[in-house]
């Protein structure tokens, strides 16, 4: 097992837990509205430390967008293993084809 699929399963686990206890259960109280926020402000913040190229802030960065996407993702009910079959379905064509293939709009 993985340490994505760990915490995936940390975030399963803590979805139900008391929201004074767990800032994922406080996350998931506040609504998928709110996770997908906290969720674009982590990828911000990401992005400010690749364009500054600070290696360890990016990683760290990095690590809160993944646990905060995996939050997001649990609050609409999709899980890492609905996103692992959409990249495995991916995976038999080139981004090329597939962004080509990607309905307009």
């Amino acid at each position: 097992m993985t340490t994505l699929h760990t915490l995936s399963q940390t975030v399963a686990a803590r979805a139900g837990g008391d929201p004074d206890e767990s800032w994922t259960a406080k996350l998931l109280a506040k609504g998928p509205e709110k996770c997908a926020e906290k969720f674009g402000e982590e990828a911000i913040e990401a992005i400010i430390e690749a364009v500054r190229g600070d290696r360890g802030a990016l990683i760290g960065e990095a690590a809160d967008v993944l646990y905060h996407l995996l939050v997001m993702l649990r609050a609409r009910g999709i899980s890492l293993e609905d996103v692992e079959a959409e990249l495995a379905r991916r995976e038999a064509q080139s981004g090329l084809a597939e962004k080509a293939a990607r309905p307009k709009g």
